[in-house]
């Protein structure tokens, strides 16, 4: 009998299916684990962007996680879309009770530009979630409103990625998609460093790359790469899922988590 690894999800919801839990969870079904999930908030969200977000009640994000790992256990979980500051301590305590890594996307802003993560819980997301964190994988504007490190060169990652790990967690890996030419990240634990390079794709069909790449990633972790393992098979999953993209709606669309299974010679 096949047991595959169980990687938990705990984010929001993108009404849409491109980024968020729906994301997560095809994100992990392509990469050969099994995923769960913890809703953490609703969105009314579209190609277009989000025209609604309404957070769950912290008792039920509580419950929906104990329910979880207290009967199937858990490899390694991913955290997205936690907006308050009351569900960031609260998934922080639960996380810091966990024994499997855990991939912090902190999640700040939406692809079309709209915030997700209150002022508030700013300070939450430093002191409490992040010293849980086995990886933390902010984009340029995440680490810029964690750390105040603008970038806008590879030097400028190594300073963020220095900032980021002042507040506790194992890795920092810095996306530099953002900045021009090669789409390059920096993974380091302030000791170990690995620059990450790949072509860049003309295709504005990128939404739910952030949440893709962080499951990716929990979801090799699960499996028993190291970090460095699992980071460099999650950027090459999600190069190719981002060449694939697709255009749905008026606006941005999504990557294209089953790339694979449609490049097969059976598909």
């Amino acid at each position: 009998m096949r047991i595959l690894p169980c990687v938990l999800t705990v984010a929001g919801s993108d009404s849409g299916g491109g980024a968020g839990i729906q994301a997560d969870l095809k994100t992990m079904l392509a990469l050969g684990v099994h995923g769960m999930s913890v809703l953490t908030a609703v969105t009314a969200q579209n190609s277009l962007g989000v025209q609604g977000v309404w957070d769950l009640p912290v008792e039920a994000v509580r419950a929906q996680y104990r329910s979880v790992v207290g009967d199937i256990g858990v490899q390694a979980v991913k955290t997205g879309m936690l907006s308050s500051a009351e569900l960031v301590e609260a998934v922080a305590e639960l996380l810091a009770g966990t024994d499997a890594p855990v991939v912090v996307d902190p999640v700040g802003v939406s692809k079309h530009g709209d915030a997700l993560l209150a002022d508030s819980a700013l300070d939450a997301v430093r002191t409490r979630l992040l010293p849980t964190a086995t990886v933390a994988t902010p984009n340029l504007d995440e680490v810029a409103q964690l750390t105040g490190v603008r970038v806008e060169s590879e030097t400028d990652m190594r300073r963020a990625a220095d900032a980021l790990l002042a507040f506790g967690p194992r890795w920092a890996l810095i996306k530099g998609g953002h900045l021009t030419g090669e789409a390059v990240d920096l993974l380091t634990d302030g000791t170990d460093e690995h620059w990450l390079r790949a072509p860049r794709h003309d295709n504005r069909h990128t939404h739910g790359t952030g949440c893709t790449l962080a499951s990716a990633i929990a979801s090799g972790l699960a499996k028993g790469l190291d970090v460095p393992q699992a980071v460099r098979a999650a950027k090459e999953y999600v190069t190719e899922a981002i060449a694939a993209g697709f255009a749905l709606g008026g606006g941005i669309g999504p990557v294209d988590h089953g790339w694979r299974l449609r490049n097969s010679p059976s598909a």
